[in-house]
């Protein structure tokens, strides 16, 4: 029987089949090391992947000085596994184990000396806020997983390992509070991971990828987030958290469209700030989807309906122009776009210069060539600025492919096609789920307790009770009721 790398599975373990599995990589040992009884101990193990320090002291220098004939009481690290399998060996070899072979014994075991590289933690940069916690999630697993139970620290909070890749052999862990999540979430997660086969899983938005309900969707089905405290909020409502090595974005599940639109200082701010700034990103995105479209449709179908005052400067304005508002329109979002990718990948100083160097540059180049009317330039600059109001990245992209989608049918069918992308929107959104619960509630289904957390933000003493939406099997969320 072979495996996916054409190896073959349940081979009895032997230093010759070792040295094989480890030939031509110029970054793996083998050293024989003779013990003060005289037996032949022989040390396999892969230099970059662990820690030399923690070898000579650990393992070299227990070894030298001890005349016991048991490896496991000679050696004094903590955990010392004892392997039978070449396949078993290799893997742990490949996870930062050094393997120890007793020849006179006829014994092999493995101590975990894994190098923990890592970065230390650092503020977030994806989802800045002014006040509250300023730590992020890192790419070490371990250590995503303290700074969540650091803030939960209770042994409710469950964990449970997958390794998803054949390659890759990715470390996956769900988290979830037992007794409040609900059951059916954690079993259609479980199962999910379980049926992924494939090679590669690098980054938790590839894990999402396949765990998704709806692969083809704009909208994100999974809240990405590198924020601990947002993890344990999302945990502490009766969703789960999954965490992938190495990559410092966490999955929050299952979520909703209007979770998106939540920011960690909403639960920061007093609640009519909060409230109002909730609001206004609603309005932001409504605006970055309709403006230019809307633009585009009354003046290429509906100009009649422009007050008079206004339709004297648009006919100023446009007069000069070759170009159709569509074309006008598709021209200058496709450049803003352009400029929007391009000030992402340039270092982070010269980014910010492209950024707004090259929008003023070319928007200015634009209306003095004639290619675009100084209103389109108002208006893409507005409606560009209102895309950013919305907290989640993916969700910003989203909102960019439906906007050039509306706009299509605003230049074909006017202010009527600007309705029939706005209906097949919400018919779209309803129609999605996220891990198997409804996308588009608690509108749809409706929950009308979760609207105190849904358009604005309530007293946080308003809200006793969890989101009936997701289905808690604790419902209040004070310890008791009074």
């Amino acid at each position: 029987m072979k495996n996916s790398t054409g190896k073959a599975q349940n081979t009895p373990i032997t230093i010759e089949v070792l040295r094989e599995r480890v030939d031509n990589m110029e970054d793996a040992e083998i050293i024989e090391h003779q013990t003060h009884n005289n037996s032949t101990i022989i040390m396999v193990y892969i230099r970059t992947l662990i820690d030399i320090a923690r070898l000579n002291e650990s393992v070299i220098q227990p070894l030298r000085s001890c005349r016991n004939k048991n490896l496991s009481e000679c050696i004094s690290a903590s955990k010392i596994t004892e392997i039978l399998m070449v396949e078993e060996a290799e893997k742990q070899l490949m996870r930062g184990a050094i393997l120890i072979f007793d020849t006179d014994e006829n014994q092999c075991c493995s101590v975990n000396l894994k190098d923990s590289l890592g970065r230390g933690i650092e503020t977030s940069e994806t989802e800045t806020i002014l006040y509250g916690a300023k730590d992020s999630f890192t790419e070490n697993l371990e250590q995503n997983i303290t700074l969540i139970r650091r803030r939960l620290p209770i042994t409710a909070l469950k964990t449970e390992k997958f390794t998803v890749g054949s390659l890759t052999e990715t470390n996956v862990v769900i988290m979830y509070i037992e007794g409040l999540t609900n059951p059916k979430f954690i079993t259609i997660a479980r199962e999910k991971i379980q049926n992924i086969n494939y090679d590669q899983i690098l980054d938790s938005s590839q894990l999402a990828a396949f765990m998704e309900d709806h692969k083809h969707s704009v909208f994100p089905q999974f809240q990405q987030t590198d924020r601990p405290d947002v993890c344990v909020y999302s945990l502490g409502v009766g969703k789960l958290t999954i965490l992938v090595d190495n990559t410092p974005f966490a999955l929050n599940a299952p979520i909703n469209f209007f979770h998106l639109f939540q920011s960690p200082e909403d639960y920061i701010n007093r609640w009519i700030v909060a409230s109002f700034l909730r609001i206004i990103r609603y309005i932001s995105f409504t605006l970055s989807l309709l403006m230019i479209p809307l633009y585009v449709a009354l003046t290429t179908h509906h100009y009649q309906m422009i007050p008079l005052q206004i339709l004297f400067v648009l006919v100023e304005t446009r007069s000069q122009l070759p170009l159709s508002p569509f074309w006008e329109s598709l021209i200058m979002l496709v450049t803003l776009e352009v400029i929007k990718e391009a000030s992402l990948r340039m270092p982070t100083k010269s980014g910010q210069t492209l950024g707004v160097i090259g929008g003023i540059v070319v928007g200015q180049a634009a209306v003095e060539a004639g290619f675009a009317s100084q209103i389109l330039i108002v208006l893409v600059g507005i409606s560009a600025i209102a895309s950013f109001l919305v907290p989640n990245y993916l969700m910003s992209k989203a909102n960019t492919l439906i906007q050039f989608i509306i706009l299509i049918l605003a230049s074909f069918l006017g202010v009527i096609g600007i309705f029939m992308g706005i209906i097949l929107l919400t018919v779209h959104l309803n129609a999605l789920t996220s891990l198997k619960q409804p996308y588009f509630a608690p509108v749809a289904p409706f929950y009308g307790k979760d609207w105190l957390d849904l358009f604005i933000r309530g007293p946080l003493h308003w809200m006793k009770t969890r989101s009936e939406s997701l289905h808690p099997l604790q419902k209040w969320r004070y310890s008791r009721r009074r």
